[in-house]
């Protein structure tokens, strides 16, 4: 049986306008959206965002960053960070992608749908508690997980972040928790610059961040090996009742920031594998989140691989069995790394 997919769209998410030379510009999400009304007109049910409440954005961000951005209103064009500029409604589609992801959540806590896709903007995985970076104004996903525990009472959320940066916003978020387990592979020589292998927790949470670099000659089969070999003892032993997916697509082989060799292929590879690790553990539901993606053909194409295996009415039987050096390679490290933690290895 086919999952009941969810898509969050709205066409106030285009209202942020960094620039035109901008990477993170509009024409993105634009993209996307002409993808989903050609590609695919059916198979899904449209859920309306609503503007994230102060309340919820403090689960997070202080006061005093909260307001900065707010100020934001007051100007045709300022700056939150050197690399992430605001236009006026900026405040607007950056409360709206925080809540965009909370009505997924609620929408998948309801039983509305099993699977959802949040088309949010701007991203959020770099955003600290009290500033904006990396092209990033609230940590999206972060505040949803926050959100997760506290009012859903979730207990073992698995953030799953395949964006080619490093998630920094989010590990520090959590990184002394261990009711949410960060796992993001990424490119260390890219914005910000962190994310070692070594770089696993600390105090409760310790063992329950992985972080794994990626070389630039990885391909589609080195990267399902990894996944394979890394979230199949981690779902299994954590048995994540929750997975949050931050879904950047910056990887991909025409994006113009990653200088990576990614297809579209892998990204379609890596779902289906998801889906099927998710029957395994109760079937738990699961919520992708927009982040980047600045090739515009790369990024619909890319987006259109998922959602296919998402729409699609077969079971996910399996998934393409891949074994290479460079996989099997990145997965012992990360075991030997984590071992004496015995979380999942």
């Amino acid at each position: 049986m086919a999952l009941k997919l969810g898509i969050v769209r709205d066409d106030r998410f285009l209202e942020h306008m960094p620039g035109h030379t901008h990477p993170e510009h509009p024409s993105r999400l634009r993209a996307v959206h002409r993808m989903l009304d050609t590609e695919l007109p059916e198979g899904y049910d449209v859920i309306q965002p609503q503007p994230a409440t102060l309340e919820v954005l403090e689960l997070i961000h202080t006061s005093a960053y909260i307001k900065k951005v707010l100020k934001t209103a007051d100007h045709k064009f300022t700056s939150l960070a050197p690399d992430t500029p605001a236009s006026a409604k900026t405040y607007l589609s950056a409360w709206l992608a925080v809540g965009g992801c909370l009505k997924g959540l609620e929408a998948l806590v309801s039983g509305q749908c099993d699977v959802c896709f949040a088309m949010v903007r701007p991203p959020g995985h770099h955003a600290l508690a009290d500033r904006a970076g990396g092209f990033c104004i609230f940590n999206n996903l972060g505040i949803t997980a926050r959100y997760a525990i506290n009012q859903f009472g979730f207990q073992r959320i698995l953030i799953i972040d395949w964006d080619v940066h490093h998630g920094n916003g989010i590990q520090d978020l959590f990184y002394r928790e261990k009711k949410v387990l960060y796992f993001s592979t990424h490119d260390m020589l890219l914005y910000p610059y962190t994310g070692n292998l070594e770089e696993t927790g600390k105090g409760w949470g310790q063992g329950y961040t992985i972080n794994i670099p990626l070389p630039r000659d990885l391909n589609d089969a080195d990267i399902l090996h990894l996944y394979r070999g890394v979230l199949t003892p981690v779902v299994q032993r954590y048995v994540p009742d929750l997975i949050l997916i931050v879904a950047g697509f910056d990887a991909h082989h025409e994006d113009p920031i990653g200088r990576m060799q990614i297809t579209e292929s892998a990204f379609a590879d890596l779902t289906r594998l998801l889906l099927h690790l998710r029957t395994m553990v109760d079937d738990p539901p699961i919520l992708f989140a927009l982040e980047g993606g600045y090739s515009n053909r790369g990024l619909a194409n890319s987006v259109r691989s998922v959602l296919n295996i998402l729409t699609s009415k077969a079971a996910p039987q399996g998934f393409p069995s891949s074994e290479t050096i460079l996989g099997a390679r990145l997965v012992a490290k990360a075991c030997e790394i984590h071992r004496p933690y015995k979380v999942w290895t």
